[in-house]
């Protein structure tokens, strides 16, 4: 298990279970992937990145000729690049650690691996890199009644929590964890460093890795054939598979 998957299994069971059985392909705009692996790339290695680079031409430039110059989109991308590039914090802390770490452990019983960003195993820290559409944006939390930033509303607390545990497993090292957040706002993006030094922020990792050990069982037995899918209703999946198996009071549609 890795939590991207978990977090795809807590949003939608039936539709990530599909996915895994090649049932299901679902119809997504890869734009923001790219851009993101573009941008982790970069700061990977100069290898990396022009390897990336030669992989997805046709995505990343105009008519697919690197002499047109690149699509409106990765041109952005640059500036985010720039932006991290040319601020000494992060060149201090994020480009030391080694990069791409794969790191595996087990947590109640299952296996679990991970991919650290920056891992500084020798100054006991790691960094993930996370790119957002506004740092400051607020997301409606329905477990907490209210708005919460995107690092609760994208689900970071379980990675997070889950790294710094593989990381311990791994390595025997305790790391604090920093994530590095640059936006993808026109024409300047913005950037920040994150810690997690609050009370709230020691909460709610503890309460994503509470959630984890409470959650994987089913979703380990729902792999296996032992248990059957929950629907979400509402991802694309569950739209382009729906029958209609009972009635709905027209008072109490479901919004949201």
């Amino acid at each position: 298990m890795d939590v991207s998957t978990f977090k795809a299994f807590k949003a939608c069971e039936a539709e990530t279970l599909a996915e895994i059985k090649d049932e299901w392909i679902p119809d997504k705009d890869k734009t923001a992937l790219l851009l993101g692996n573009f941008i982790h790339s970069y700061f990977e290695s100069k290898g990396s990145h022009q390897a990336f680079i030669e992989s997805h031409k046709k995505a990343l430039y105009k008519y697919g000729n690197p002499g047109k110059g690149l699509k409106k989109d990765y041109i952005n991308a640059q500036k985010m690049i720039n932006v991290l590039d040319h601020d000494p914090a992060f060149r201090s802390i994020y480009m030391p650690g080694q990069k791409e770490v794969i790191v595996t452990g087990k947590i109640g019983g299952h296996d679990w691996k991970g991919k650290i960003d920056s891992l500084n195993l020798d100054k006991g820290y790691f960094c993930d890199l996370k790119t957002v559409r506004d740092i400051h944006a607020k997301f409606w939390d329905t477990d907490e009644h209210a708005y919460v930033p995107f690092v609760k509303a994208y689900g970071y607390y379980y990675q997070i929590a889950m790294y710094r545990e593989l990381i311990r497993q791994t390595f025997g090292v305790d790391c604090t964890p920093f994530i590095f957040a640059v936006s993808k706002q026109k024409p300047y993006p913005d950037h920040a460093g994150l810690s997690f030094d609050s009370v709230k922020d020691q909460d709610w990792l503890e309460e994503a890795m509470q959630d984890i050990l409470t959650s994987q069982d089913h979703i380990f037995d729902v792999i296996a054939g032992k248990a059957k899918p929950k629907r979400c209703g509402k991802c694309d999946y569950c739209r382009a598979t729906k029958q209609i198996t009972s009635w709905i009071n027209a008072a109490e549609i479901e919004v949201g």
